[in-house]
């Protein structure tokens, strides 16, 4: 079912007249009460994955809201997180390196790295002595909309046998794990914290740190379940570890930034079987909707700003591209009265909507404004 959304006068008035273009909109308001809700909530470090949305107004904000550390998966978001917040803190987790990237690594001065396999830990010989290595567990633990596992992350097993490599050529050793993209089940993280303790149990090995990784939904602020997430968190850490647990760390991309925009799109055509044409599809801000389940929030607009509220009719969306495949995987439910020169206003698009976009067709350039989206 699709759920509409409260507009701010600000929106309305961006939708006047249908932009040519799509038009991306960040709310810097709600991005930093995100953030205070991750520091106030989680009990530890809170770092952001910037694969999520590297956009320096993101950077920024986030810095201006308390977070200084950034969660980095390449040369490219170290200088993106370099030239917005010059003295970040960057955590270089992604397991997969060339020599010449671990180089890169230690010119942008990143102090936690991450490991998967013995090749991986290997290529991390340059990184000096104490330097944090945590890592990477996976389990076959259900729960996000995707398995992260199928391309990262030692089995308990080897992953005691490497942590224990780290820990002898003088690394403090660290854990990290990834329940799996927009994960809702709090006993995801308590699984991988349980299996953390057996893993360095059997290693013989005191953590430095443990990071639960990213994973967290973008769910409605007054819902509880990021709440609920952290004091699960809380809870199996302690009941794992004892007395002595390790410094929790976490890295969200998409639940800290996906409120924080919304992107509007232009009805191009109103086909004669019911379907729209919109000027943004898949090969734009909406690419990510072909392969991660969302509870749509979209409203619709006429040419004068004012929300449509005709009954609704599901329709086929389609992208402005010449490809057949440029559509939303299913039928979106909108109101009966849409018509061309309408404008559709997609909510929660602050996650990868940016960072997937291409070009094709020439198509998916999207313009940037900073308004209030509503509260």
């Amino acid at each position: 079912m699709t759920r509409m959304t409260d507009i701010a006068p600000d929106v309305a008035e961006l939708a006047r007249g249908a932009p040519a273009r799509p038009l991306l909109i960040f709310d810097a308001e709600r991005l930093t009460r995100q953030a205070r809700r991750f520091r106030a909530g989680f009990p530890g470090l809170v770092t952001y994955a910037v694969k999520a949305n590297p956009l320096p107004e993101v950077l920024r904000t986030l810095a201006r809201a308390g977070i200084g550390a950034f969660d980095v998966a390449s040369p490219a978001e170290m200088e993106a997180v370099r030239a917005a917040v010059p003295g970040a803190v960057l955590h270089y987790h992604n397991p997969l390196r060339t020599p010449e990237e671990v180089a890169e690594g230690q010119r942008h001065g990143a102090v936690s790295w991450s490991v998967d396999d013995g090749p991986g830990l290997d290529r991390l010989a340059p990184l000096a002595r104490g330097t944090e290595v945590a890592v990477r567990l996976r389990l076959p633990v259900p729960g996000g909309a995707y398995d992260f596992g199928e391309k990262f992350g030692a089995d308990p097993e080897a992953a005691a046998a490497l942590l224990g490599r780290v820990a002898v050529r003088g690394f403090a050793p660290s854990l990290t794990f990834h329940p799996g993209t927009q994960c809702r089940d709090a006993e995801a993280w308590a699984a991988y914290i349980r299996a953390a303790a057996e893993v360095a149990e059997r290693a013989g090995v005191r953590l430095h740190r443990l990071n639960v990784g990213g994973g967290f939904p973008h769910c409605p602020a007054d819902d509880g379940m990021l709440e609920a997430i952290f004091h699960r968190i809380r809870a199996e850490t302690r009941a794992a570890f004892g007395a002595a647990p390790p410094a929790l760390v976490c890295e969200p991309g998409r639940a800290m930034v996906a409120s924080a925009f919304g992107v509007l799109v232009g009805v191009k055509a109103l086909r004669g079987d019911g379907a729209l044409v919109l000027t943004d599809g898949i090969y734009g801000a909406l690419a990510e909707w072909r392969d991660v389940p969302r509870a749509p929030e979209v409203t619709v607009l006429d040419p004068a700003g004012r929300p449509r509220i005709g009954a609704a009719r599901a329709r086929v969306v389609f992208g402005p591209t010449c490809d057949s495949l440029d559509r939303l995987p299913e039928p979106l439910d909108l109101p009966g009265d849409v018509g061309e020169g309408d404008t559709v206003l997609f909510a929660g698009m602050g996650a990868y909507s940016t960072a997937l976009a291409t070009r094709f067709n020439g198509y998916g350039d999207l313009s940037r404004v900073q308004a209030r989206l509503g509260d």
